[in-house]
């Protein structure tokens, strides 16, 4: 099943009647502007229990995309992925080490352009998921780790999203290294362009060091399963191994929502950032 080219619509107004579902430190950057995109956003920032500016310790971090879904009802589209009530959770039990979660705000009808690798000229869309990827890495997690007690080294550094922002997650991580070492793709929209990130995974000349959920549930329809099969395939033969640096995992259920993603957000935390011995 292909994500409609309309989704998301235009982001209500964190007024329109609905309660903030915040929980823990929040902090909120309006505007945040880049040479790369555009279009300004909203950047906002979960930050662990017992952060302490004043204090030595510092924190890997993790980049979400449509950053209006992962913290707070009152400002979804379309549902909340209750990231910052499990992160929570689980650093204050030990299940996963103490993180940084970064949630980048869509830019609404500018989501598909931003989103995607290339062009599909039949909707007149897509192709700005490198100029995205150059905001992230030279310009947001710069400030990030500017103004926040981090990890900058690539090891301490992920990214994420669902459907086209794990169709995103993928395109920019595989391109930049460096920079993300954990990637979690649940959904990707690998039909994107005739499966075009199944030849970027093709080209790549060897492995590279990095972490990678990925995920599909199995009410999203054959086509979707069989395209999150096809990438784990490719990501195998180029070197990755289910059950170590891979986790695929096909979801008794799922379906193709925020509701379905926030349910899996939990093992994909312990994936990603297991406690540290």
């Amino acid at each position: 099943m292909h994500e409609p080219p309309s989704r998301p619509p235009t982001p209500p107004p964190a007024d329109a009647g609905r309660a903030h579902t915040l929980t823990g430190d929040i902090r909120t950057h309006e505007k945040f502007h880049s040479r790369y995109l555009e279009h300004d956003r909203t950047v906002i920032v979960y930050l662990p229990p017992e952060y302490d500016a004043k204090a030595p310790d510092r924190y890997p971090v993790l980049y979400l995309h449509d950053g209006q879904n992962v913290f707070d009802a009152a400002t979804s589209f379309a549902g909340e992925w209750h990231v910052d009530e499990t992160a929570q959770a689980l650093i204050t039990v030990g299940d996963i080490e103490p993180i940084i979660v970064v949630g980048v705000y869509n830019t609404g009808e500018h989501r598909i352009n931003e989103y995607t690798p290339t062009l599909l000229r039949d909707i007149g869309s897509g192709g700005r998921a490198d100029a995205y990827g150059g905001m992230l890495v030279k310009e947001l997690k710069p400030f990030i780790d500017a103004t926040y007690k981090t990890f900058p080294d690539a090891a301490n550094t992920a990214i994420g999203g669902s459907s086209l922002g794990g169709l995103l997650t993928m395109h920019v991580g595989i391109r930049h290294p460096a920079t993300f070492s954990k990637l979690a793709a649940l959904s990707p929209s690998v039909w994107w362009d005739d499966r075009v990130i199944l030849k970027e995974v093709d080209a790549l000349p060897k492995k590279l060091p990095q972490r990678i959920w990925l995920d599909a549930g199995t009410r999203e329809g054959l086509e979707t399963i069989a395209d999150a099969r096809m990438l784990r395939d490719a990501l195998v033969a180029k070197g990755w191994v289910v059950g170590e640096d891979l986790h695929y995992l096909e979801a008794i259920g799922g379906e193709h929502n925020e509701a379905s993603w926030g349910a899996r957000i939990g093992p994909v935390l312990e994936f990603l950032f297991p406690p540290t011995s």
